[in-house]
């Protein structure tokens, strides 16, 4: 039998979604790529919620038989909210996906992970053939870095050799990210901490330099991967 969940019932996105008119435009769009039979990677944030409303639309008013790869465990209780079945990498891979992103540079290189997602975010994005990344004219910046810092997932016993290593590579701001809602750090789903670090210069190398540093789990950097921007 079916879960009598007043919890899913209730379930909500938490804060004031910007740019909601633009957002269901983009949402439309994305939904319209769906087709019959389709594993969906789907990403984090405010807007890919309101694609996932799109989505189910479609799902509820032509009967399509979809499969959803969620990036966190928010998504994933929009998704059976929703009516979308889950499944996981160990299944399929997706046929494409969609996502947000922090910022985006002319080269279509990211800065994603300020919901602290990135690892399984970059693992779908790198397991997907096609990636769309839906963001408004906020996000663009001329250089990673410009608005936002880089989020980096770190394994807790690892945090002060990890910052050692990140002022070898020139970071200029280091800060253990800080929970809302709860005493102490954040912690991820994968049960490790975020550091937010700031440079003055984020070079092509930067993705692999940090990800090199023992104890790093992942980084928000997305440098050269294969995506299309999609203007909300």
């Amino acid at each position: 039998m079916n879960w009598q969940s007043d919890i899913l019932t209730n379930l909500g996105w938490s804060g004031t979604i910007i740019n909601l008119e633009g957002k269901q435009k983009v949402a439309d769009e994305i939904a319209a790529k769906v087709k019959d039979g389709d594993i969906l990677g789907v990403g984090s944030g405010s807007t890919v919620y309101v694609a996932l409303l799109a989505i189910a639309k479609r799902i509820k008013e032509e009967g399509l038989k979809v499969k959803a790869i969620p990036t966190s465990i928010e998504i994933s209780l929009f998704c059976a909210k929703l009516g979308i079945p889950l499944t996981t990498l160990y299944e399929y891979k997706p046929d494409w996906l969609f996502d947000g992103a922090d910022e985006v540079d002319p080269d279509k290189s990211l800065i994603k992970g300020r919901g602290g997602a990135m690892f399984k975010e970059k693992l779908l994005i790198s397991s997907s053939p096609k990636n769309y990344i839906i963001v408004d004219d906020s996000k663009l910046v001329k250089k990673l870095g410009t608005n936002f810092p880089i989020p980096i997932e770190v394994f807790p016993p690892a945090l002060l050799h990890v910052e050692e290593e990140l002022k070898k590579l020139g970071v200029t701001e280091l800060l253990l990210r800080p929970a809302k809602g709860k005493d102490g750090p954040v912690i991820t789903e994968n049960g490790n901490l975020i550091l937010d670090a700031r440079f003055n210069d984020i070079g092509k190398s930067m993705e692999r330099d940090i990800i090199a540093i023992t104890g790093v789990i992942e980084s928000g950097l997305f440098i050269n991967y294969n995506v299309e921007i999609l203007m909300a």
